[in-house]
């Protein structure tokens, strides 16, 4: 392993559930009932793709970039309203991982802004040499897009990177890239299917025991 990539939502903080909450809000607003398990299969993507196709299926009539600025102020002043810290275990690894000079990147759908946010709030930013968001690939998770661009900027081979994942999609996007790819069972960011993970694993502390 010679450099280590991080997904954000459900890894670094346990978000998924306010997503879900306010992508189905907002639909509400537009009229639409929609079910969180039909919102689960959109986690890990990014903001274009997913309103693109709902917009399509449901035929909204608001623009996709004016749905998503929407829903980003929304988010953004939930997150740093929200009592959301990291999720347990993962300031340790990233220590852990600093400590062993192993660089790391943050790989996330989310836009930027919300990346920012989440570093911001947890005071972590230095610990990583890039953050890559969804919205700066041409295509999202679960194509290797984000995860070549991290590979590519840390001047690292695909096969030397480890990533930690929570969604079908991103794992989708690991396995994709030539990554190994670690799937964290988080349940809050509903029924995903990680089996295409080289290990699952429960909590970040087998994590941090994997790598000694």
């Amino acid at each position: 392993m010679k450099a280590f990539i991080f997904d954000m939502d459900g890894v670094i903080i346990d978000s998924q559930p306010i997503h879900f909450e306010v992508d189905a809000l907002v639909l509400k607003e537009f009229g639409v009932d929609i079910d969180q398990k039909e919102l689960e299969k959109y986690a890990g993507r990014a903001n274009e793709d997913i309103w693109t196709d709902l917009k399509t299926k449901y035929n909204l009539k608001q623009a996709v970039p004016e749905i998503i600025e929407y829903l980003l102020s929304k988010k953004i002043q939930i997150f740093k309203e929200s009592k959301n810290g990291p999720i347990e275990g993962i300031i340790e690894l990233i220590q852990k991982l600093d400590e062993a000079k192993i660089p790391m990147a943050v790989a996330s759908s989310s836009p930027r802004a919300l990346i920012e946010t989440v570093m911001e709030m947890f005071n972590i930013r230095d610990y990583f040499a890039y953050i890559i968001s969804g919205d700066e690939v041409r295509k999202s998770k679960p194509e290797p897009d984000i995860y070549l661009t991290a590979a590519r900027k840390m001047n690292v081979e695909p096969k030397d990177c480890v990533v930690l994942e929570d969604t079908k999609n991103g794992v989708m996007a690991a396995k994709a890239a030539g990554m190994k790819c670690i799937g964290f069972h988080n349940p809050n960011s509903g029924d995903q299917d990680l089996s295409k993970a080289d290990v699952i694993v429960e909590s970040i502390r087998d994590v941090i025991q994997m790598i000694g």
